[in-house]
């Protein structure tokens, strides 16, 4: 049996996407570009979209992926959030999320020759 659109739309929105911290890494001078997504399943593809049209918002990551190619780089999930179903709705996942983020640019310092940011 067919399901209706509100049984999907009801079904998306109970779905739980994995949330953290992921980067980019150019294999050639491991050079990392480091963000944070509530859904880290989608967020590489969107990357990906602005790279190879040429819209993405960091210029130097920008610059390199037309430089060495696509090939040349991988998505790598540094860590995730766990989520809490019975809070779900009270935890603002985006913002723990960047915080995430914020302490492990900090630790790992991807700026000038070591990073994109």
């Amino acid at each position: 049996m067919m399901k209706t659109k509100k049984e999907i739309k009801d079904e998306y929105k109970l779905k739980k996407f994995p949330i953290g911290v992921f980067q980019i890494r150019n294999t050639i001078n491991n050079k990392v570009f480091i963000d944070s997504s509530i859904d880290l399943d989608s967020i590489w593809n969107r990357h990906r979209f602005q790279l190879n049209f040429g819209i993405h918002t960091n210029k130097n990551l920008q610059k390199e992926w037309k430089q060495f190619g696509e090939e040349n780089f991988v998505y790598e999930i540094l860590s995730t959030l766990k989520q809490d179903t019975e809070t779900a709705k009270r935890v603002n996942y985006d913002k723990e999320a960047k915080e995430l983020a914020l302490m492990i640019i900090e630790d790992i310092q991807p700026y000038g020759e070591n990073g994109y940011m």
